[in-house]
């Protein structure tokens, strides 16, 4: 049983909700998200009484809910969620471009990086001081000093950072600096972390596993907001199939799967999706018109030199297309973006 909270309903309504469902043995999870505070209810709910629930002050909805994810799902919430970080939405109506390098290297690659994102249209800005890798002889991020450059560009650009998070000691740490707290695809189903972040007032950016199924990522988004946060967003990053031609195979009918079972926002990464520039825009172009909320693209001032993930970084020359991808697609279906990019895109 999911009890939706109205905007009104102060801390007592709350915990007045939870004493009568704890009083009638069950559980009761409080997840707040950026415009409501929901309820997931676990136990004998029948001992419960939902048409009591109905009558007690705040109490806007009570919903039974049959998929196993209960907070995240659109069962209870038909209304698609917006998620805020640091004042810019994602969600229904507008378009969020969240660019930048894929790992933070030095102070001057990451302030050129974030100079360029926001010249492809971006409101946020992406960089990796933690980088999970596949060989440990590779790049692994530059930790809390990756962190402090990540501050020092957002006070330069203004842009706020969404940056990865990798082990639980890290949490507050990255949380402290960071505006938005990402899981990566080879963490999906860390559920301590997963529980960690659930934890934080930061909102969290959940990438798709590599071999998970949909119902896996909105369950390991559950984790999430069972522990308290519901400002989630859903990122799908490709999935590994038998093809070898791309990195990942993009699984693009994801977004609109994602969108009718959960409330949450669905955003495409068709850097790491393909593995390949010359892939990316046109991957970036489906994704908007298959009703994406947003785009987290690799940008690099020089690919050819970087520490992580260059043959998917975009240069100087695919920004402007990137761009106007953007603003032109995301136009057609609907969607706002920044008002300072449109007047730059617009022809005199």
């Amino acid at each position: 049983m999911v009890i939706v909270m109205s905007p009104d309903a102060d801390p007592s309504d709350i915990e007045a909700v939870v004493t009568l469902a704890e009083a009638a043995g069950c559980e009761a999870f409080v997840s707040r998200g950026f415009a409501r505070t929901v309820i997931g209810v676990v136990g004998d709910l029948e001992r419960l009484g939902p048409q009591r629930l109905r009558g007690m002050r705040g109490v806007s909805e009570v919903a039974q809910v049959s998929a196993p994810y209960k907070l995240v799902s659109a069962e209870h919430h038909p209304a698609r969620s917006v998620v805020e970080v640091s004042g810019v939405p994602i969600g229904p109506d507008t378009f969020t471009l969240i660019a930048g390098p894929c790992a933070v290297e030095t102070p001057e690659q990451t302030l050129h990086a974030a100079r360029l994102a926001k010249t492809a249209g971006a409101t946020l800005l992406r960089g990796g001081a933690y980088k999970p890798r596949t060989s440990p002889y590779t790049f692994q991020g530059l930790g809390e000093q990756g962190l402090k450059i990540l501050a020092d560009v957002r006070a330069e650009t203004g842009l706020p950072i969404v940056t990865e998070v990798v082990d639980p000691r890290d949490v507050d740490l990255a949380a402290h600096y960071a505006d938005m707290l990402q899981i990566g695809a080879r963490n999906m189903q860390n559920f301590t972390l997963l529980h960690a972040v659930g934890e934080t007032t930061r909102p969290v950016l959940l990438k798709r596993g590599m071999s998970a199924t949909i119902e896996e990522w909105l369950l390991a988004a559950e984790h999430i907001a069972q522990r308290g946060n519901l400002n989630i967003v859903l990122c799908e990053r490709g999935i590994r199939t038998f093809e070898k031609t791309t990195r990942n195979t993009l699984d693009i009918s994801a977004v609109p799967v994602a969108h009718a079972l959960s409330h949450l926002p669905v955003i495409v990464d068709p850097s790491h999706a393909s593995g390949r520039r010359d892939l990316v825009v046109p991957l970036a172009r489906a994704a908007i018109a298959a009703g994406a909320d947003g785009l987290i693209i690799d940008i690099h001032p020089d690919p050819a030199y970087a520490l992580c993930d260059g043959a998917q970084a975009l240069t100087h020359q695919d920004i402007q297309q990137l761009a106007q991808a953007v603003a032109d697609l995301a136009r057609v279906m609907g969607r706002r973006i920044p008002e300072a990019v449109a007047n730059e895109l617009t022809p005199a």
